[in-house]
């Protein structure tokens, strides 16, 4: 995950087993990725449109390389929900500060189907008395699924809040569960 942020270039919608997805893309990397409509979910992952995002000139170049960022996540998000990828190899650029890059990457760096606190994640960036804040960060996530939000749950080891809702966090860690063997390693 880098620290510099562009601005998105191009956008596309997939269809995915949690509902619709919105994705942007820059040059340098994946910006956004967020659940547009629960309600419109397919079996496979399959790109509806990809729209152009400029709203000033634009190198092409520019938008080729979104366009290989989006053509990545297509594929690597396919793999994911059919049980085939465990771990996102994808450049990841989100617009954040500091401190909730760091609570990105942590999370991002979570071995696949493993959850943890708040607090585990504080610990994790050795920020041990910033839980609150660790909350707000993670909740702030703007590239969800790839940066596994979904995996952190209360200290006690109940499901705790989504903002996609708390039958999509089961969905994805019952995928992750189902899926935990070393053949279906990415």
């Amino acid at each position: 995950m880098t620290n510099e942020y562009q601005p998105p270039v191009l956008e596309a919608q997939l269809t995915s087993p949690v509902g619709m997805l919105l994705v942007k893309a820059s040059a340098i990397g994946l910006t956004h990725l967020t659940v547009a409509d629960l309600k419109h979910q397919s079996e496979q992952v399959e790109v509806c449109t990809v729209i152009e995002l400029i709203t000033a000139p634009c190198p092409e170049e520019s938008k080729v390389n979104a366009l290989q960022h989006i053509n990545a996540v297509h594929r690597q998000l396919s793999e994911y929900f059919v049980g085939q990828r465990q771990i996102f190899e994808l450049a990841l650029a989100p617009k954040g500060t500091v401190f909730q890059h760091q609570v990105w990457q942590a999370l991002a760096a979570m071995h696949f189907g493993e959850v943890c606190s708040y607090g585990e994640i504080a610990n994790r960036i050795e920020r041990p008395k910033a839980v609150r804040a660790v909350g707000a960060a993670n909740g702030a996530n703007p590239i969800a699924i790839i940066v596994p939000c979904h995996r952190v749950i209360g200290k006690n080891g109940k499901l705790t809040g989504y903002a996609y809702g708390l039958e999509m966090k089961q969905f994805l860690l019952a995928l992750e569960a189902r899926s935990q063997k070393p053949e279906a390693r990415g």
